[in-house]
């Protein structure tokens, strides 16, 4: 291999054109030696090794290359000499790359171009034909990344700000405050007339504690309620619908219709509730409930009348019967379950039409005991308030009620339709009682009593609801079936003291 090696790629010289024949002879460079060598002097090939010369040395003396005779005659330059290009590799021993513009192939006559004098006064002009040097990826892709954490980063920090700041003056779209008011024959509108009269009493017993509501009956501390709430009592406290206790005591009650009063005395501001007319109730008429179910003090539901006159018997648990409560009551789908005992059934001008008293459970499964399941099933019961109004008054002043009585005893065992007079009393006495209200109107034993002011009764328990839903004193017409024909009796009703 040569001392010298090629550049990759070696540069290529540019000629500069032939001057024409008539111009003078270029005049050397003012600042070129004379020898040809000067600080300008460009090599024609990078030399390596330790042996090579800083530049290549001047051919002088008798081995200097001899002009070639291309380089004489008119078209010639003076100074300047021109070779092909295998006598240019012969004479310097370097490889040198020459332009294909420049010379002509092998074979064929060398062009007229001359070669460039480098020490000449024209510029030198060089082109670079070699490979483009690419800018460093690396570098460009650690900008690129720098540049995308810092922009990430700045992101970040600015989102973390707006939220912060959006997270302070954050606004949930909202409806404006309006007024609590309601329309006074809404549900919200009975509610808020009749909760400040309803009151939920806690009772402690012999038996244990229980749980149940009644209602104000007037300024002077009467509360209504169910006997069963208050039968076995020995304390009874009252809680009304502002947080407020009191300490109640019993009045008096009565089983037959199941229905108590008690007394709290000191309080002011009570609120009575308005008493309606149970006759002027339809089925189908809006109604709600107020109570406190399962200890769920002031709990409001509503629903309609779903039937009417609905007889009912209620209790029963002594045995003898004397603990059975009969009610002619009125039938609701509003949701009552245990703990509503006592409470006002309201209509739509917030007036109390009935006293919540009995709801019908659901029969338990073939699992069960045979019993019913507690809670609602779309079935309440309640007192009607005529009834409950009667009945009040006179525990209020008697601390008794009375009940309307025709002065017969009737056969329980009978299983036809309609409610039959015994053969026989109790204790052997006359099941027709002498000189009483049946025995005036010619009731006689074994008739049968079908219907009253013309309403169809189907038993004993049915005749007797619908007689004790009147006042002692009341006129009623009987239907009755005596030996095949049926007759119409009036009677007066009489009175008897309740239990």
């Amino acid at each position: 291999m040569s001392d010298s090696q090629q550049t990759d790629p070696a540069p290529s010289w540019w000629s500069r054109p032939r001057p024409p024949a008539d111009a003078p002879p270029a005049a050397p460079a003012p600042d070129a030696p004379a020898d040809g060598a000067g600080p300008d002097r460009i090599p024609s090939a990078d030399t390596t090794g330790p042996e090579a010369p800083a530049e290549p040395p001047a051919a002088t003396g008798p081995e200097a290359p001899v002009e070639s005779p291309a380089a004489t005659g008119p078209g010639a330059s003076a100074g300047v000499a021109t070779e092909s290009p295998a006598e240019a590799s012969a004479a310097d021993g370097a490889s040198v790359r020459t332009d294909p513009d420049t010379f002509a192939p092998e074979g064929a006559a060398p062009a007229s171009v001359p070669r460039y004098d480098p020490w000449a006064a024209g510029p030198l002009q060089q082109a670079d034909t070699g490979r483009r040097r690419r800018a460093p990826v690396g570098r460009a892709v650690a900008l690129v990344v720098l540049v995308g954490l810092l922009a990430g980063g700045v992101g970040g920090y600015l989102g973390i700000l707006t939220e912060r700041a959006a997270n302070t003056r954050l606004e949930l779209p909202q409806a404006a405050a309006e007024s609590k008011n309601r329309s006074p024959d809404s549900v919200a509108g009975i509610a808020a007339t009749a909760l400040p009269g309803v009151v939920t009493l806690h009772v402690r017993g012999g038996a244990g504690g229980g749980t149940g509501t009644g209602f104000v009956l007037d300024d002077q501390g009467h509360i209504l309620t169910n006997n069963h709430v208050v039968a076995d009592a020995k304390d009874i406290t009252v809680t009304f619908s502002t947080g407020e206790s009191a300490v109640a005591e019993l009045v008096g009650r009565d089983s037959g219709y199941d229905l108590a009063v008690v007394k709290v005395s000191g309080v002011r501001g009570l609120r009575p509730l308005a008493l309606g007319n149970s006759e002027n109730v339809r089925v189908g008429d809006p109604v709600v409930a107020i109570g406190a179910p399962f200890d769920l003090s002031n709990t409001v539901t509503a629903g309609i009348i779903s039937a009417t006159g609905r007889p009912i018997t209620a209790g029963g648990d002594k045995g003898d019967g004397s603990d059975i409560s009969y009610v002619d009551a009125l039938q609701t789908d509003a949701p009552i379950n245990p703990g509503n005992s006592g409470g006002p059934l309201l209509d739509s001008r917030a007036h109390v039409i009935g006293i919540n008293s009995a709801i019908r459970g659901a029969d338990k499964g073939e699992d069960g005991d045979g019993g019913r399941q507690s809670g609602s099933i779309g079935l309440g019961f309640a007192i009607p308030v005529n009834q409950g109004k009667r009945v009040a008054e006179e525990l209020i002043r008697t601390g008794h009620a009375t009940h309307p009585v025709i002065g017969v005893t009737l056969d329980m065992q009978y299983t036809g339709d309609g409610a039959r007079v015994g053969t026989k009393g109790e204790d052997g006495k006359p099941s027709v009682v002498a000189d009483g209200p049946g025995a005036r109107a010619g009731i006689r034993p074994d008739d049968v009593i079908t219907k009253v002011d013309g309403v169809r009764v189907h038993g004993g328990d049915e005749l007797i609801i619908k007689i004790r839903a009147h006042r002692p004193g009341d006129r009623l017409t009987l239907t009755v079936l005596r030996e095949g024909r049926e007759r119409t009796l009036e009677v007066v009703l009489g009175s008897a003291d309740g239990s």
